[in-house]
């Protein structure tokens, strides 16, 4: 049996959850709403400020959904009550970041500033203090779409494993490799 399915979810005060008949896990919080569509082979059982997850068979399939949507319930719910943030800094000589409401216009090395539009359910913020590197910061209540985010901003320049330079994650750990060799 799955450990992270067999537990269950606590609902601290103020948050609101509610299945609908077509399958759909709703959580009302302070910070917002998120919907979650659940698969009709698993039950959900909201009862005494606890959600739980039931699966009917020991299948590979079955056993996958019910820690899944375990750990989606319990995003959703601290999304709803804490919410989540993402920073990100780049590294290398001339990058920079600015935004414009929910647009980001970064000068990533390239010919041309990259323009990139975060969605509107996230919040966006840039920082450039001096002697320090340009930093993005990114909230929201949805887990999973600020992840998502913040991977395609890594992703138009990834840190390259000999300078270092590129745009990572704060506190993410880049290994570097050794440059080529002096020659004779």
């Amino acid at each position: 049996m799955s450990r992270i399915g067999r537990k269950p979810v606590a609902v601290p005060k103020g948050v609101t959850v509610t299945v609908g008949n077509d399958g759909v896990l709703t959580v009302k919080g302070p910070k917002g709403e998120l919907k979650q569509a659940i698969d009709r082979d698993i039950t959900v059982e909201v009862k005494d400020d606890e959600i739980s997850f039931v699966r009917p068979t020991d299948q590979i399939r079955h056993r996958a959904l019910h820690g899944l949507y375990r750990s989606l319930a319990s995003n959703m719910i601290k999304g709803v009550t804490e919410g989540y943030k993402k920073n990100l800094e780049l590294i290398g000589v001339g990058f920079k970041a600015s935004h414009q409401g929910n647009v980001l216009d970064l000068s990533l090395g390239y010919s041309h500033n990259i323009i990139f539009e975060v969605p509107k359910e996230l919040k966006v913020a840039t920082a450039q203090e001096k002697g320090q590197n340009p930093m993005i910061s990114l909230e929201g209540i949805d887990h999973q779409l600020l992840g998502q985010v913040a991977a395609k901003i890594r992703g138009l320049r990834k840190p390259e494993p000999y300078k270092g330079k590129g745009v990572r994650y704060v506190g993410e750990f880049v290994r570097k490799k050794a440059g080529k060799a002096a020659g004779k």
